[in-house]
């Protein structure tokens, strides 16, 4: 308990370095495509389509994630008859009928999306608040029905640590999602810094409130025999099995925020390469009644409709492998927020970091770090099939890139950095 605890607050501590950097650069150009952006303008082509395609790769693997990860939820309430055998992957048998659900979730997310901005703030908004009440209905059962003898031992080794911490870049993206769209945001510019580090500190308190809810709930064996240790330790605080399920529909809540923002982000940064002429030009057309890229947005549903084939065994290769691509981001952000003050120091900044040196260093100090624990030499380096996944990602777009940049010869760096900043 108290390692994965301590290790979400230091995860936010260390988020919270590259989100400083985030929350300089956001105000500064509040642009369509965040990251893209930002390394255009500070270091170039290629560096601003590394970070958009690492950008787009993390969030299209977090959605891909929600899928399998929705499909399961929904199968502990409801028992999904096993039909339409497809394959096994990973030990698990995958049916038509267990994907088929996963799918239609995905089409609606995806429709979600192409009616526009406002529909989706609305879904969000309401999911959201489906999963605060059922979270807090389980944290205050856990500590009124709980016992603090289920949380024993409180401290073992540094395994719980360890583990949580690799898991830190892909539980704290979600906050570099409003850079993606700032343009698109109902705020004023200067309130943008302070929602980027609330946004870290308050997955950081959810994840760690969450976490003791869990433990106080019911003992070890409890969590660790059930399928779903959050809903079984939930049904057993309660004493009923009908609590459970209300502990999943919270979590179907949880599920269909995400996957609604990064769609939502992925398609943006889609949309933004593409507009830019760094991607083919028809991710970036604009739907003509909802005002929206529907296209990118349709990509990244069909990719989101593809995971759901593979069933739940793959969700680690999904979260590892997005992990690299959220690293990979905040890494090139990093230098991207350095190099800007060196080379554009009068630049126009609403809201300007005062320890710059201590920012900027300890910025790339995360990033560094957490890139190294996702390579080869790292103690979690990815597996083969989560390298197959960023190799083929960055491979296939990053010849397109290569073919776009080739067609688009003449195309001048003003003249680019114009069609960056345009909004439809």
């Amino acid at each position: 308990m108290a390692g994965a605890m301590i290790a979400y607050g230091v995860g936010a501590v260390l988020c919270i370095f590259v989100g400083l950097a985030y929350a300089e650069l956001t105000p500064a150009m509040p642009y369509t495509g965040g990251s893209v952006v930002f390394a255009y303008k500070s270091l170039g082509y290629w560096p601003s389509v590394m970070v958009g395609l690492s950008t787009s790769f993390a969030y299209i693997g977090v959605a891909c994630w929600e899928g399998p990860a929705f499909a399961s939820a929904v199968d502990y309430i409801v028992e999904i008859p096993k039909a339409g055998y497809l394959w096994t992957v990973q030990g698990y048998e995958v049916y038509f009928t267990w994907a088929l659900i996963a799918i239609l979730a995905a089409v609606i997310i995806t429709v979600i999306n192409v009616l526009g901005a406002k529909e989706a703030a609305v879904f969000q908004t309401v999911a959201t608040l489906g999963l605060i009440i059922v979270g807090l209905v389980f944290l205050f059962g856990g500590i009124a029905f709980g016992s603090v003898q289920n949380t024993k031992p409180f401290f073992t080794d540094m395994k719980g640590f360890s583990s949580v911490l690799l898991m830190v870049p892909a539980m704290f993206v979600g906050f570099d999602v409003i850079p993606q769209a700032a343009s698109e945001m109902d705020v004023p510019l200067s309130r943008i810094p302070r929602l980027l580090i609330l946004s870290i500190a308050a997955a950081a308190a959810w994840y760690i409130l969450m976490i003791m809810a869990t433990c106080l709930s019911a003992p070890v064996d409890v969590r660790e025999g059930g399928s779903i240790p959050v809903a079984d330790a939930m049904a057993f605080a309660f004493g009923g099995a009908i609590w459970g399920k209300l502990c999943i529909l919270g979590a179907l809540c949880g599920i269909l925020t995400s996957w609604n923002g990064f769609l939502y982000g992925a398609a943006r940064c889609l949309y933004a390469m593409s507009k830019a002429r760094m991607l083919p030009a028809f991710l970036a057309d604009i739907h003509p009644r909802y005002g929206t890229p529907y296209k990118a947005i349709i990509l990244c549903g069909v990719l989101s409709v593809c995971a759901c084939f593979l069933g739940k065994s793959a969700l680690s290769w999904f979260v590892n492998a997005s992990s690299f691509g959220v690293v990979v981001m905040y890494f090139v952000v990093s230098l991207s927020f350095i190099f800007l003050r060196k080379r554009f120091p009068d630049m126009p900044r609403p809201y300007a970091i005062k320890r710059f040196t201590l920012v900027a260093v300890g910025s790339m100090f995360v990033s560094l770090f957490f890139l190294y624990l996702y390579l080869p030499m790292g103690p979690s380096s990815l597996i083969g099939i989560e390298w197959l996944f960023v190799l083929g990602w960055f491979i296939t777009f990053g010849i397109l890139a290569l073919m776009c940049r080739i067609k688009n010869k003449d195309l001048g760096k003003e003249e680019r950095w114009k069609l960056l900043i345009t909004e439809e």
